[in-house]
């Protein structure tokens, strides 16, 4: 049963690029940063082009239009493990709603995640009421790390209604089970 979420922001501006040299309907196709409001998600890189509402301030700011940022497309289905990011988490675990969400937190050089991966994409096949995430604290992702509180790799958050309600540090299968469990019945 997949969810898919389609992460484009509601309407915003951006200054026209003269530069430009695509276009759809008329309008230019510009690389901009999107803000997708109540989200979590600080800005994002899309393809944004201008449409359906003209220039914004009755012509004040010259070159500026009502645009729609065209952000990719998130698949999450349930039975699998997806990756997530700084700007994506946020949006699917909102998404996911009644849904208990499961969060990995790992880094590419961490033996003993690498040694729980297989473990942790069998229980998204068995556990098919839940979201299974997992999350590559790199640089980039720095932030949604610090946010979320990470001080030890892996680190597997359970949430449930937007909140983190279990936590498991280590790669301790019988502990995230049994966290799982717990989040599951109560």
């Amino acid at each position: 049963m997949p969810l898919s979420l389609r992460l484009a922001p509601s309407p915003t501006s951006f200054r026209y690029s003269p530069t430009s040299s695509t276009s759809v309907g008329g309008f230019p196709l510009v690389k901009q940063h999107c803000q997708i409001p109540n989200s979590g998600v600080v800005t994002k890189i899309g393809f944004c082009s201008g449409g359906g509402g003209g220039v914004l301030d009755s012509g004040k700011r010259s070159g500026s239009y009502v645009v729609r940022c065209s952000l990719e497309t998130v698949n999450v289905s349930v039975g699998q493990v997806t990756e997530v990011d700084k700007d994506t988490f946020w949006p699917i675990v909102k998404a996911a709603g009644d849904k208990i969400v499961v969060l990995d937190m790992y880094t590419q050089w961490c033996g003993p995640c690498k040694v729980i991966a297989p473990k942790y994409k069998e229980l998204s096949e068995k556990y098919q009421d839940m979201v299974f995430l997992k999350l590559d604290c790199n640089q980039e992702n720095k932030p949604l790390a610090k946010e979320l509180g990470i001080r030890v790799v892996p680190t597997f958050k359970i949430l449930k209604d937007n909140k983190v309600v279990k936590e498991v540090t280590g790669a301790k299968y019988e502990d995230l089970l049994a966290a799982i469990e717990a989040a599951r019945s109560g």
